[in-house]
């Protein structure tokens, strides 16, 4: 199936939240994104104001998160943090459930939770993500948080913080889309570390994705023209290939996650809006 570099790109919402990023790493991080042209920067709430003022003009959206990791804070100081992201330039929130509230079945306490940072944020005519943090839910429990989500019009459902004990599964991105209704996207954090993957998730309808791990498999870019399939090297070979074009945080441990992806087709060459032949993974 061909896609644009486009169609790849805005599937990535690129996750600068680890808290040992300093500042040089977070102003490369939004600077990659630019380079790339992706859907999202997510970055500590600390951050969001000067990520706002990098991204300003381009198709890139500036994000931050809301009672994260956890859920655990109240309902009033989620809504202080969404009004102060709003104000800051963020243009997507992603707001954790009260974990320990689902765990307990308190379905009002949730609904009313999830619902007054929508409210304050849809007022300003921005968009929320809703995580659930599936790893601690069972299926029951996550059905009735798309249920929730879908009556209250939450913009997406998101199955994890990259915090818990497990990310994304193939199992419970299908149990969300086939729980949340057709307005409501569905969006996959952790767990998705290659192309294979990625196809995967986009073909049940999942189109936007989070936290690719830096130092995974070979990705293969089936690059258009005559010669067919063309094998690239693997991240790290491309990162030590390119080191001279790519910010300094690059080549230590700076949190690359989503570019996994975008450097082996930014390095297929492929311009956007021309076609790319993406296709499984090649082994020997």
């Amino acid at each position: 199936m061909d896609y644009t570099y486009s169609d790849i790109a805005k599937m990535i919402d690129h996750s600068l939240l680890n808290p040992t990023l300093i500042d040089r790493d977070l102003e490369a991080g939004c600077q990659l994104a630019l380079r790339y042209d992706v859907g999202s920067v997510c970055i500590m709430p600390f951050g969001l104001k000067r990520c706002a003022e990098i991204l300003r003009g381009s198709t890139v959206k500036a994000s931050t998160t809301i009672g994260f990791p956890h859920g655990g804070h109240t309902t009033a100081i989620k809504v202080a943090e969404a009004k102060r992201a709003l104000a800051d330039g963020g243009q997507e929130l992603d707001t954790v459930v009260n974990i320990s509230k689902v765990l307990s079945g308190d379905w009002d306490y949730v609904r009313s939770d999830i619902a007054a940072v929508i409210d304050v944020t849809h007022q300003k005519g921005q968009k929320v993500k809703v995580i659930f943090e599936n790893c601690y839910l069972n299926n029951d429990q996550k059905i009735k948080l798309c249920e929730i989500c879908g009556d209250l019009g939450v913009d997406w459902v998101k199955t994890s913080t990259g915090y818990g004990t497990g990310g994304a599964t193939i199992e419970d991105l299908k149990l969300m889309r086939q729980h949340s209704p057709a307005r409501v996207q569905v969006k996959a954090a952790g767990g998705v570390r290659d192309l294979d993957k990625l196809l995967e998730v986009r073909a049940i309808g999942v189109l936007l994705l989070r936290d690719f791990g830096y130092d995974d498999a070979v990705v293969v870019v089936e690059a258009p023209g005559a010669d067919g399939a063309a094998r690239l090297p693997d991240l790290a070979d491309f990162l030590r290939h390119e080191s001279t074009a790519l910010p300094d945080p690059l080549d230590g441990d700076f949190a690359v996650h989503e570019f996994l992806i975008l450097e082996a087709v930014a390095f297929s060459r492929v311009h956007d809006g021309d076609p790319l032949h993406l296709g499984p993974r090649r082994h020997g």
